[in-house]
């Protein structure tokens, strides 16, 4: 579990599909999301605007219905 004052995730390695890959799991919401290499190499190599912008909750994480 990786938590601060904003969030709380569960990561997990899942092997269920074709390759190894991330299970990510908001534990407020119940939501889960799996990562593979190349997404996750993606986040690794983005600027830091492009990580800001994604990080901007009123982007769309915490609108009504999510």
């Amino acid at each position: 579990m990786v938590g601060s004052e904003f969030a709380e995730v569960s990561v997990n390695i899942d092997s269920q599909g074709n390759s190894q890959r991330l299970r990510l799991e908001d534990l407020r919401t119940g939501r889960v999301r799996y990562l593979d290499a190349l997404e996750i190499e993606t986040i690794i190599w983005l600027d830091d605007g492009h990580l800001t912008t994604l990080l901007d909750p009123s982007s769309d994480r915490w609108r009504d219905g999510s």
